[in-house]
């Protein structure tokens, strides 16, 4: 008796225990992974309690302009980047003939504290007020040039040229646009170009300046893009934050002076306006179509998702495009809504590794419903492209395509 009893006391342990472990493993298969692995249940049921509470779809207001005016201010104050205002003070540094338009070199001021440098390409042979295109560069890790790594310049180190090459199939799409007919303009952003990082300004430049002595350009421009600005976006951000101010926004107020100065030049027709860019370019594109209602049309090149995706996996973009407490107001295809129902197209990579397909298909899903609800599904297009994180040329004819359409 006493061994039957233990027999079936043995019996009843070993189920027990087969279930836990069956429970276990189920529960493990159940678990989510992602790049912060068990901080991810916390931080989305977090995000997840209350959400782009300041969406078109979140409450679909009754007056449009009066949700598209408090969104914008919102998202304004969390941008938390207000300088004082400065004149242009524009200065044509060089002007050079190109085949089918002039390419002039100009500086302004963005603010007071700030100044950039841009392209402006004017077609040959205007008679009247043209419509134009604000062109917003890449990061690509390629911080020694901004401007330059979609429009022509002289001399090109090898690096440059084959940067162009992989990302836009060796086509300078700014240039292409100016021979179409479009006034150009191309801003450097903060930290790229004629608004680099000065190495020699920095408190340790961990023997930088030793090993370009002796390098020729391609691998000085190397240096600088691998071990000054790259390593140094930390440290920037961080100091961002201190000073009380975003990244993010700092590039979109500079990148609204650009509207500014387009207004200033009598070449350019005033109501036919957009702007256009690929990867951070795609992010800067997507703030100044949303926040600035000068822009008529817009292009988003391989940056396009939500908030919700980017949870899981993919927060690790560059420093420049996260914005505190953003998402408890508005996710990201939400910021380009803010300028529904003007004309938007976006462009998406099917091999893009810095999104994951769900996240652009979630980010098409939101604006596309926007647009339907506004009663101009017409006016927003969605593409895919089977192509790693680029703009190729058909996806440039694309968009030229889209940009003649309605600003011409």
């Amino acid at each position: 008796m006493r061994n039957f009893l233990i027999s079936v006391t043995s019996a009843k342990v070993l189920s027990l225990s087969l279930a836990f472990i069956i429970s276990c493993t189920a529960a493990f298969a159940q678990q989510v992974k992602s790049d912060v692995a068990n901080f991810y249940s916390l931080l989305n049921g977090y995000s997840s309690k209350s959400n782009a509470s300041l969406s078109y779809l979140s409450k679909e207001p009754k007056n449009t302009e009066k949700w598209r005016k408090s969104a914008r201010a919102k998202l304004h104050e969390l941008l938390a980047f207000d300088p004082e205002p400065a004149p242009l003070n524009t200065k044509v540094l060089s002007t050079t003939k190109r085949d089918g338009y002039t390419q002039h070199l100009v500086r302004y001021n963005v603010n007071n504290l700030q100044k950039t440098e841009a392209f402006l390409l004017v077609p040959d042979n205007i008679t009247k007020p043209a419509p134009a295109v604000i062109a917003l560069h890449d990061h690509g890790g390629f911080y020694f040039y901004g401007k330059e790594k979609h429009t022509f310049t002289d001399n090109q180190p090898l690096i440059l040229k084959e940067y162009i090459q992989n990302l836009y199939e060796g086509r300078h799409y700014a240039d292409e646009l100016a021979r179409r007919g479009f006034v150009v303009l191309c801003p450097d952003a903060i930290y790229f170009g004629s608004q680099k990082i000065d190495p020699a300004q920095l408190v340790n430049t961990k023997g930088y300046f030793d090993k370009v002595e002796d390098a020729d350009e391609s691998e000085r421009i190397k240096l600088f893009n691998k071990q000054v600005a790259g390593p140094n976006e930390v440290a920037m951000n961080k100091t961002i934050l201190t000073s009380g101010t975003t990244w993010l926004g700092i590039i979109a107020q500079n990148d609204r002076v650009a509207v500014d100065f387009l207004l200033s030049r009598p070449e350019v027709d005033p109501e036919r306006i957009g702007c256009i860019g690929l990867s951070l370019g795609g992010l800067r594109s997507t703030y100044l179509f949303g926040l600035d209602p000068r822009i008529k049309t817009g292009v988003v090149a391989a940056f396009s998702t939500t908030y919700q995706h980017m949870l899981q996996q993919h927060a690790h973009h560059t420093w420049m495009m996260y914005v505190p407490r953003q998402y408890e107001f508005l996710d990201l295809p939400d910021v380009a809504s803010l300028n529904a129902p003007r004309p938007l197209m976006v462009m998406n990579c099917k091999q893009d590794k810095l999104f994951n397909l769900a996240g652009m298909q979630a980010a098409e899903q939101k604006l596309s419903t926007i647009y339907t609800k506004m009663k101009a599904p017409e006016k927003f297009s969605t593409k895919y492209y089977d192509e790693p994180h680029s703009m190729t040329i058909p996806m440039q004819e694309d968009a030229i395509s889209w940009l003649e359409k309605w600003l011409k």
